[in-house]
C-alpha cells in the first residue's frame, strides 16, 4: 500500500543540486557516526510520533551474500549484534520490534553495517534507508511538526511521489505462490519416501540460507526450526558419488556447493575458481554433495514455497521464481 505522504530526507541541501538533481556539494555519503547521524534518527522518531507509531515490522530484510556494496566495511553480525533477545535470528520478515530497535536498524542501515529491511507499520508508517544516505519515510499523515522539526535539526525533507525503494510487486503473477502449508509438507513427505526428494534449502534472509538433511523422521524436526515467512526450495537428495561431484567441477565461474558432513550437518559455500580447491577439499571428506549452478535457470529445484503465518495466510510479500514442479502444482488448484 503506497501511503499518501512521502519525503526523502537527506543532510543535502537541495540548492547544492545541479540540474539533474545530482548533489554537488561538500557533504561526506558515508555517516558521521555522531551528530549528523543522530539528527537522522530524531528524525524518524519525530516523523514515527507524528504518525502515531511506536511499533514497527521488519519486512524484506536482507544481509551481503557474495559481496558487499555499502561504502563502509561490513561490521560481524552485520550490525543486528544485542537488537534481538533472542539473537540475530529475531531479524526475520514480519518481525515487530518497538520503535527504539527500530532507531537502532536504522542506525546499522546508515552506517552500511550490512544488515537492511524496511520497517513499516501497516497503513500508517514506513521507513527504510537508500544509498549515500537519503532516508526515505512515508506517512498517513502530513507530519507538519516533524517536518519543521526535521528542519531544525539542519536537514532537508522534500516530498517524493513515491520512495525508489518502495517495495515493488509485480502487477500480475504468473504462477500462484505455493504456501508453505499441510498440503505442501504431505507433498514434501511422499517425495521424500519415494527418494525424489532428500535436502531443503531455507532462504530466512534475502542473501543468507541453510540446508536441511530430509528423511520421513527429520521433516517434522526441521519444518519446526524454520524461520518465519522463509522461502523454502526442495531437492534432490544430494550423491554418495563424491569423485563424480568432484569431476563435475566447473574450469572457472561461480559455483556453490552443498555437502553433508559425517555429523549429518549440511553446509555449503558459493565458490569462485580460486577457492575451487578449498570446496573440493571439504567435499572430498564429505558423506554426500552436489554441485549447484548460481547462475539463473542452470540448477532448478524440485519445487519451491513460501512459508505462511500461523494462521495461514501467506504475508510475506516476496516471492520464489516457480519451477516446472510449481507450475504443475498452479495447474491443479481450484481457478477463479
Amino acid at each position: 500500500m503506497q501511503l499518501p505522504y512521502v519525503y526523502r530526507v537527506t543532510k543535502y541541501d537541495p540548492a547544492d543540486r545541479d540540474e539533474h538533481g545530482h548533489y554537488t556539494g561538500s557533504e561526506d555519503t558515508v555517516s558521521d557516526h555522531g551528530e549528523v547521524e543522530a539528527s537522522y534518527l530524531q528524525a524518524v522518531a519525530a516523523f514515527a510520533g507524528d504518525s502515531g507509531v511506536d511499533h514497527l515490522a521488519v519486512r524484506e530484510p536482507q544481509v551481503p551474500s557474495l559481496a558487499h556494496f555499502g561504502v563502509e566495511p561490513p561490521v560481524d553480525g552485520f550490525g543486528l549484534d544485542g537488537l534481538f533477545p533472542g539473537g540475530p535470528t529475531g531479524f526475520h520478515d514480519g518481525a515487530e520490534v518497538p520503535l527504539e530497535i527500530g532507531l537502532q536498524l536504522v542506525r546499522a542501515m546508515l552506517r552500511d553495517n550490512g544488515a537492511w529491511c524496511r520497517l513499516e507499520a501497516e497503513g500508517a508508517f514506513a521507513v527504510h534507508v537508500g544509498w549515500d544516505q537519503y532516508l526515505y519515510i512515508s506517512s498517513s499523515r502530513p507530519c507538519e511538526e516533524a517536518l519543521a522539526h526535521t528542519r531544525e535539526l539542519g536537514l532537508f525533507p522534500e516530498r517524493l511521489d513515491a520512495s525508489p525503494y518502495a517495495f515493488e510487486a509485480e502487477e500480475e503473477e504468473q504462477v500462484i505462490q505455493r504456501p508453505g502449508d499441510d498440503d505442501f509438507w504431505a507433498d514434501l513427505h511422499r517425495a521424500v519416501v519415494t527418494g525424489q526428494a532428500g535436502i531443503l534449502e531455507e532462504t530466512y534472509l534475502e542473501g543468507a540460507s541453510r540446508w536441511h538433511h530430509l528423511t520421513s523422521d527429520t521433516i517434522d524436526p526441521v519444518r519446526a526450526g524454520l524461520a518465519p515467512r522463509a522461502r523454502l526450495a526442495v531437492w534432490p537428495p544430494l550423491s554418495t558419488d563424491i569423485d563424480a561431484v568432484l569431476r563435475a567441477l566447473p574450469a572457472d565461474g561461480l559455483v556453490e556447493g552443498v555437502w553433508q558432513d559425517d555429523d549429518g550437518n549440511i553446509r555449503n559455500a558459493i565458490a569462485e575458481e580460486d577457492e575451487f580447491p578449498e570446496l573440493a577439499a571439504r567435499i572430498s571428506r564429505a558423506h554426500a554433495a552436489a554441485l549447484l549452478s548460481v547462475y539463473a535457470g542452470e540448477s532448478v529445484p524440485l519445487c519451491t514455497a513460501v512459508l505462511p503465518d500461523n494462521d495461514g495466510v501467506l504475508r510475506a510479500r516476496w516471492r520464489t521464481e516457480p519451477t516446472p514442479g510449481d507450475r504443475d502444482w498452479a495447474l491443479r488448484q481450484p481457478q477463479g
